[in-house]
């Protein structure tokens, strides 16, 4: 599981970039995008460190009739909790400043999924578990290590797939209706692929 460093991210040095250069897609059905490539600087040497010091779980989940190995490994911290790096506390602060008035909250709590090669992935989805099966609200994800697609799909059809690459420090924000109204998903991958951590940031009541 090793990680071919960008070329784009040659650097040590953990920075932030500004946010006020993201892109939005407007999905429809009241979704949107938001898209910031090389957010995060020095991503790399981050994504080093998460592997080695988060502790990182696997799960197994009852599936039809059978018990199966979630395809990737897992972390979460509450609010409450210390993040493991001081640069995704940072993060968590400066998405929550950008987005706090359009989203009426802050971010408060960090999921870590880590994709160890091709073959671990997350199925067709939604983050309808809790408030976001009922309101607009927002997910941020920001993902170090080697791009993998995220695949978008609105749940009544009628409209193409959307495709965007995500790693080295990118971030994506899935915004209004898109967690019931869209599903979204990390396919397998039968080509070559390094590993990739996504960092996936919500308020309060999400999941």
């Amino acid at each position: 599981m090793h990680l071919q460093g960008s070329l784009f991210d040659q650097t040590d040095e953990l920075r932030l970039g500004p946010l006020d250069g993201i892109g939005r897609t407007h999905l429809g059905f009241g979704a949107w995008l938001d898209v910031l490539p090389g957010w995060l600087s020095g991503s790399d040497a981050l994504f080093e460190q998460l592997v080695s010091e988060v502790p990182w779980r696997a799960e197994r989940r009852k599936m039809y009739d059978n018990v199966v190995d979630v395809p990737r490994l897992l972390a979460f911290y509450a609010a409450e909790d210390p993040l493991p790096h001081p640069v995704l506390t940072e993060a968590r602060n400066a998405l929550s400043a950008h987005y706090g008035e359009e989203l009426g909250e802050p971010f408060a709590t960090a999921g870590l999924c880590y994709y160890r090669d091709g073959r671990d992935s997350v199925a067709w989805h939604g983050d309808r578990i809790g408030r976001g099966a009922r309101e607009d609200t927002m997910v941020a994800i920001l993902s170090v290590g080697a791009p993998r697609d995220l695949l978008l799909r609105p749940m009544r059809g009628g409209r193409d797939t959307v495709r965007r690459p995500l790693g080295h420090g990118d971030l994506v924000v899935m915004g209004g209706s898109c967690q019931r109204t869209w599903e979204h998903s990390v396919p397998k991958s039968a080509r070559a692929t390094g590993p990739r951590i996504s960092i996936q940031f919500r308020p309060h009541g999400v999941q």
